[in-house]
């Protein structure tokens, strides 16, 4: 999803527009998670990138979308723009821990 998103509209208040896109982009994240893995995978991630316009956006995390739409909203931007590309990733194992060491550290 790549797209610029503007915040005035006609008909609709800003805050029922931004409640529109924030909606929408939540909709969009669960429709691609809801996708089918490719073979050796375990989940999907999301690269996203936030600005007013493409050519200044930065890269951000997932949970902080709303966040930057309510900032957006709060500078009274004209639109802003947004990226989300998802990414099939693999968990990496977790280092064993020495079960022995902390047995003994328990029972003195």
């Amino acid at each position: 999803m790549k797209k610029t998103i503007a915040l005035t509209h006609p008909k609709l208040t800003p805050a029922r527009l931004v409640d529109a896109v924030k909606y929408d982009i939540k909709k969009y994240l669960n429709r691609e998670r809801r996708k089918s893995l490719p073979d050796g995978t375990d989940y999907w991630t999301f690269d996203c990138r936030f600005g007013a316009s493409e050519d200044v956006a930065e890269t951000i995390f997932t949970s902080d979308i709303n966040k930057h739409i309510d900032a957006a909203v709060a500078q009274e931007l004209p639109a802003f723009y947004i990226e989300i590309l998802a990414r099939a990733c693999k968990h990496k194992p977790r280092p064993a821990a020495p079960a022995a060491d902390s047995a003994e550290d328990d029972g003195e």
